[in-house]
C-alpha cells in the first residue's frame, strides 16, 4: 500500500508557561520557568514540592453552562485543540468532510481531579453521592470525545492511555492512519491536569519527584545536570492538525512542517527502570520511516525528564542510535521549563520541535549550570540558539512501563 505524506497546518498550546502555542515557544526561548512551589486548591497540601501549575485563569472556550461535563483535562485539552483547529482555517463544508475527519488523544490519568473529588465527598466528607456527571467528566476518553463533539469531526475517535508517551503515541497513531488513507485529517495531542493530592502524593511515594530549589524554585528541574534531583510534574495540553497532503493543498492550508518518521517500542526489561535499547528502537524506526540517517537530524527535543537513571539512558540511547553524528546534534529538554506534563509531553515538546523548525530557533535546557560529564551531549545549555539550519528534527517520550515513542518533522518541500 503506498503511503501518502502527512503535513501540520495548525498549532495549539496551553501549559504553565501560558496560553497559545506562540507564547508558549517564545517564553521556552526565553528560558522563562513555569515552576514554582505547588498550591493545591483546599486544606490538603503536599509542602516542599515544586510543580508547573497554570495559576492564571483559563480562556473563556465553554459556557457556564458546560463546566459540569468538564474536568479540568478536558477542558485544557478543548483549550489547546480549539485554538489548533482556528489556526488550520479547516472549515467542514460538508458530510463527507466530517466523516473523513478524526481525532487521535492521549492523556495518562484522564479526569483525575474528578475522580479525586468524589472520593473526597464519599470517604472523607461523608456524603452519599457524587456530582451527577462524575462519569462523563472523568472516564479517560472525556478530552477526545468533546474535542469530537466540539469540532464535528465523525471520523475515527481513539484515546490512548500509554503514561508519558500518551500524546505522541496519539500523534503517531493518527500519522499511520492518515498515511493509510482512513482519513483526511486528524486532530492529535493529549492532555493532563493531575495536580491533584491524591495523585501527587502517590508520584511522592515513587521517590521521584525533584525538592524545591531552596534558593529558587523555578530551577528546580534541572535535566541532565549533575546536580539534578527528579522530575517536576505539570499540567498542559497541546494539539496538531494533521492532514494527508492533498487535503491541505487542495484548501490552500498553510503547511507548518511535514511528519515523516514515528517509531514506537517496548522494553519489557522493568516496569520504571529505562532501557536505552528500546529507547534506541524507537528512534532507528523512526529514521528509517523518514527516509533518513543519524546525520540527517540537526534538532532533538529529549525526553529529558531530569531523573539521574532516565537523563543517563537517554544520553546513551542517543549515542547508540546516532553514533558519530551524535557530536554535531543539538539536543534539549524544555521540560526544564514547563515540566514533566505526563500524558501531554509528547504533544507540547513535538509542537515546540515544530517551531524550532519553522523558526531556526532552539531553545535551550534551561538552568544547566552544572551538566553531567556522563551526559555529554550538545544540550544546549541555559540560552536559546538562533539562526540554526534546521531541516529535520526529532523528539522523544519515553514512559514508565517501558514505552518509547520517537516522533520525526522536517521541512515541508512541495
Amino acid at each position: 500500500m503506498s503511503c501518502r505524506r502527512v503535513v501540520i497546518t495548525g498549532l495549539g498550546a496551553i501549559s504553565a508557561l501560558g496560553v497559545g502555542a506562540q507564547t508558549n515557544f517564545q517564553r521556552a526561548l526565553d528560558g522563562h520557568s513555569g515552576i514554582g512551589m505547588l498550591a493545591l486548591p483546599g486544606a490538603y497540601q503536599r509542602a516542599g514540592l515544586p510543580a508547573a501549575q497554570i495559576h492564571y485563569p483559563l480562556p473563556p472556550t465553554i459556557k457556564p453552562s458546560e463546566q459540569a461535563l468538564f474536568d479540568r483535562n478536558a477542558l485544557l485539552g478543548w483549550i489547546a485543540a480549539s485554538e489548533a483547529l482556528a489556526q488550520s482555517g479547516l472549515q467542514l463544508d460538508d458530510a463527507r468532510q466530517a466523516y473523513d475527519s478524526g481525532v487521535f488523544w492521549g492523556t495518562g490519568m484522564g479526569g483525575a481531579s474528578t475522580v479525586e473529588a468524589g472520593y473526597v465527598d464519599l470517604f472523607v466528607d461523608g456524603k452519599n453521592r457524587v456530582r451527577p456527571l462524575s462519569v462523563v467528566a472523568a472516564m479517560n476518553n472525556a478530552a477526545a470525545a468533546q474535542i469530537a463533539l466540539r469540532a464535528q469531526f465523525k471520523g475515527t475517535v481513539n484515546n490512548y492511555s500509554s503514561a508519558c508517551v500518551s500524546s505522541a503515541q496519539a500523534i503517531g497513531e493518527a500519522f499511520r492512519h492518515i498515511q493509510h488513507g482512513y482519513a483526511e485529517r486528524v486532530l492529535a495531542g493529549g492532555a493532563e491536569a493531575l495536580l491533584t493530592y491524591g495523585v501527587v502524593s502517590a508520584w511522592d511515594a515513587l521517590r521521584v519527584l525533584a525538592p524545591a530549589d531552596p534558593a529558587q524554585a523555578e530551577q528546580s528541574c534541572r535535566p541532565f545536570a549533575a546536580n539534578r534531583s527528579g522530575l517536576v510534574l505539570g499540567e498542559a495540553a497541546a494539539a496538531v492538525m494533521l492532514e494527508s497532503l492533498e487535503s491541505a493543498q487542495r484548501r490552500g492550508a498553510v503547511i507548518l512542517a511535514e511528519l515523516v518518521g514515528y517509531g514506537a517500542s517496548n522494553d519489557a526489561t522493568h516496569i520504571t527502570k529505562p532501557d536505552p535499547d528500546g529507547q534506541s528502537r524507537a528512534m532507528a524506526m523512526a529514521l528509517r520511516q523518514a527516509g533518513l540517517a543519524g546525520a540527517g537530524i540537526d534538532y532533538l527535543n529529549a525526553h529529558g525528564a531530569g531523573t539521574l537513571a532516565g537523563d543517563q539512558a537517554e544520553t546513551d540511547s542517543i549515542r547508540q542510535t546516532f553514533g558519530a553524528a551524535a557530536e554535531r546534534l543539538m539536543v534539549s529538554s524544555t521540560k526544564s521549563m514547563h515540566g514533566h506534563t505526563l500524558g501531554a509531553a509528547g504533544a507540547l515538546e513535538l509542537l515546540l520541535t515544530t517551531q524550532t523548525l519553522a523558526t531556526g530557533s532552539v531553545p535551550p535546557t534551561a538552568f544547566l549550570v552544572q551538566p553531567d560529564p556522563a551526559c555529554d551531549l550538545d544540550y544546549v545549555p541555559l540560552h536559546a540558539r538562533h539562526g540554526q539550519r534546521i531541516e529535520a528534527a526529532m523528539s522523544n517520550s519515553f514512559a514508565f512501563g517501558g514505552s518509547n515513542v520517537s516522533l520525526i518533522v522536517r521541512q515541508f518541500i512541495a
